[in-house]
Order: structure tokens, then sequence, then C-alpha cells
């Protein structure tokens, strides 16, 4: 037995401990009241602060019910692990995670190679936390290569007024005027005509989608391109195209591999999209890859020394987690071609099976029909006035559905629709399901005098 006496080398601290460890108090949860404004002054014990929290939560929407979002909202159990571990790994710092960063890397040339770039030694590409980064990053790339051509009038880009709000975002921050091609009739996204009569000298680039959230529909990239082609003979303005494939990108190349829209066109300069959509992702990551390094200024790439690390990065952020490049990798390691194929042609069924079903219960009329992206817009026939779009998409959020309803741009403001995603993890029984609850409800709509919603009560819309 060791003996001690003396004087304490140090008076007696109170604290000390770490708040994170503590017990549990069974009755503390239910009179503990969580802040709004500031901090309490105290902590509370871990498995107190779960509880209030989750029972906060869920108040919200289910995940798996929300036909408005295209963003992943299931992924296997492994894959949750796997991203739980990563978490903590900071993305941008590639000297302490160099094995994160080599896996990004892998990403990057897996995509390349979806995309048939012609050199895959030679194009350059990042992750990001979505597509409206990679958009961003993109448009830069655009403006600079842009700025070097000695132009003086004010910089343009050209896209339909079906793009997702990200592009709007990057011509008001980075001062390029947006040339919106508006709606006609029947045509609800960028036509090559339209896209050609509003270039000139002083246009960046065009945006094409492959995958317009407004409908599913894709836009025809190769022939834009090829509008292009025949502009540069003519005029000698050599303008490039950015492919927005924030869900199309990663579907186009497992479903419909005939499809010319990737680097097969020369014309196209660069390529985004979005890992947490229909790359079977929990949110957020993105991808934006370019045809070679000539498409990327290299004085936008800069070279960081951080914790003792030389790195290129071209990004608006900086530091994020690792998690979901793992997850990507993940994913592309799980399924291979083949798997993609069939998780993605499951949708696709889905989403056709499930239009089809729509269209015959009567009352709606179908502007597309899941045949491209998993993703249809259907709207009430002329005839239909007792409910609109609005008052369908009410009823059956009373069952936990969210299915948006909204109203196209111009020149086609005049058209309402309800929109509905196909995820992967939305089944065939649930879309039987919702077919139910919507005929449950049509006696009901029909027994209405005239449509019931107003501005207040109308689905927001979210690309």
């Amino acid at each position: 037995m060791v003996l001690h006496s003396g004087k304490a080398r140090r008076p007696e601290s109170r604290g000390g401990s770490n708040p994170f460890f503590g017990g549990t108090n069974p009755a503390l949860a239910a009179r503990l009241s969580p802040p709004h404004q500031r901090l309490a002054e105290q902590p509370v014990p871990p498995d107190t602060a779960l509880q209030v929290v989750r029972d906060e939560l869920m108040l919200d929407g289910n995940a798996r019910l929300n036909l408005a979002t295209f963003v992943t909202t299931w992924m296997e159990p492994q894959a949750r692990d796997l991203m739980a571990e990563c978490v903590d790994k900071n993305m941008i710092d590639k000297d302490e995670y160099p094995q994160t960063a080599e896996l990004e890397r892998r990403c990057v040339n897996i995509l390349a190679d979806l995309w048939h770039a012609p050199d895959p030694t030679a194009i350059m590409g990042c992750s990001t936390t979505g597509s409206s980064e990679a958009c961003m990053l993109a448009g830069m790339a655009f403006k600079r290569r842009w700025a070097k051509l000695g132009r003086t009038g004010k910089p343009n880009l050209v896209m339909g007024i079906n793009v997702q709000v990200c592009w709007e975002k990057f011509c008001e921050y980075w001062e390029v005027e947006p040339r919106l091609v508006p709606m006609e009739a029947d045509r609800f996204h960028l036509s090559p005509e339209e896209a050609v009569a509003h270039c000139d000298e002083n246009t960046i680039g065009v945006v094409a989608i492959l995958g317009s959230t407004f409908d599913g529909s894709y836009e025809p990239v190769a022939d834009i391109a090829a509008a292009l082609d025949e502009l540069q003979e003519r005029t000698g303005w050599d303008i490039p195209v950015h492919v927005d494939g924030a869900s199309g990108a990663m579907i186009a190349p497992f479903l419909d591999p005939e499809l010319t829209w990737d680097f097969r066109l020369p014309r196209v300069a660069s390529i985004n999209t979005s890992g947490h959509k229909y790359g079977l992702v929990y949110p957020g990551v993105g991808w934006v890859v370019w045809r070679d390094k000539q498409a990327l200024p290299a004085e936008l790439v800069f070279n960081v020394n951080y914790l003792g690390g030389e790195m290129p990065t071209f990004a608006l952020n900086f530091s994020r987690p690792g998690a979901e490049v793992a997850a990507q990798y993940y994913t592309f390691v799980r399924l291979g071609r083949e798997g993609f194929r069939a998780v993605q042609q499951a949708s696709r069924d889905v989403a056709m099976d499930l239009a089809q079903r729509i269209d015959k219960l009567g009352p709606f009329r179908l502007l597309t029909r899941g045949d491209q992206l998993p993703v249809f817009a259907f709207t009430t026939k002329p005839e239909v006035k007792a409910f609109d779009v609005f008052d369908v998409s009410r009823r059956l959020r009373e069952r936990g559905w969210l299915v948006p309803a909204y109203t196209f741009p111009a020149n086609r403001t005049d058209l309402a629709v309800l929109r509905v995603v196909c995820r992967n993890g939305f089944t065939s029984d649930l879309a039987a399901l919702l077919v139910e609850h919507l005929e449950h409800y049509l006696p009901e709509l029909n027994g209405q005098a005239a449509p019931q919603h107003s501005p207040s009560t109308s689905t927001s819309f979210h690309h």
C-alpha cells in the first residue's frame, strides 16, 4: 500500500468533467424546455437531449413519402455506418486523410469514364457540396475563359427558364447577364433554335439540362451543340456548352447509353451531377468534371498549404465532411454498372407505371410519362372545374404525401401541374398506395363547387 502525505499540489477544483458525459434523469425530459433564443445555463444528459430533439423532429414529414425532392432519402445500413465513421474527416485536409482524397479522385475518374471523356488522364474534376456549387464553378470557368478573349461587352449566359435557381444566383453573384429563354406552348425547355437566337459574341456559354426539374424531360443537348457548331461557322463565336446533369447524368449512362449528350460532343466543356440525387447518396455531395485542362483556366485553381501539405483546390467551400465522398465510392463499389442500371430502371419502371395509372383515372392529363428522368408532371383536364392541382396536393398531404403543385414560368404561367419524383426506395407498393389515396379523394374533390386553394395553401415548389 502506497502512503501519501504532505501538502496538496493544487487546490480542489469544481467541474473539470466533460458535460457530454452524464447520467439520465427519467423525469428530466418531461419538464425540460429546450432553448429557443439562447443557450441554457447547464448541460443535460445525452439521452435527454436526444429525446428532446427527436420529439420535435417527429413533426417533420416522412422523407420516403416526399415526392417533391430529388434528394436521396434511403441508403443501406452499411452505407450509413460508413458515413458515421467518416463524418469527422475534413475533406479539405488531403494531407491528413490521403485515402479519402484518393477515393474522391477515383470517383472523378469513374464519372469521366461514364461520361466518355476523350482522355481520362487529361480531365479535371472535383467533389462539391452539391450541384449548386458545381454549377457555380463551371460558370466561373466559362466567364474566365470568355474574359481571356478580350471582349468588351457584358458577359451573358444562355439557358432555358427551367434552369435550377443556382444558375440565376451565379449570374447575380458574378455579374453575368442571364438570358433565360421562356417556354412557349408545349415547348417546356431550351431548343436549339432559341439557344442560338439568344447568343452573341459576349455569350460565355450555353447551359443544357439533362433532366428538367419541372417535368423530368431531357433537353436536346446534341442538337443544341450542333446548332452552336453552325453558329461558329457563320460568326466565329466558339461558345461552349455546360451540361447540368444534376439528375440525368446518373440516369442516362445506364438507361440511355445510345443518347449522345456528354463529352462525346466536342462542344461540351463540363458536366455536373448531384451524388445526392440519382447518385444514390445522402446529401450533400456533387461532382463537376471538365473535359480537359484547357476547359478549366489554371488561375482558378489554388495551391494551398494546409496543415503541412500542398494541394490544389477549386471550390467555394473549404472544410466539409468526407462522409459523402466515402458513401459515393461505396455506392460505386456496391453497385457497379449493372447494379446502377437495375436501380435506375426500377425507378423509371415505377414512374412510368404510376404515370399510366394516374392517366387512367380520368381527370388528369400527363405532360410527361417518366420515360427520361423517373419524374413526371400532370395537370387537370380543361373540363375539370370543381378542383385544381393545388386542391389535389393539399388532400394528399393529409395522408402524409408531399406532391408539389406549382405553376410553370414565363410564358406558361397559365399552366399549373403536379410533379412526382420516383427515387430509389419509392416502391411499386408505395406507388399503388398513392393511387389508392388519390382515388379516395376524387369523389370529394369532384363534389366541390369550385377550387378551394389560395396562395397561402399552395404547395411550394422545390427544385
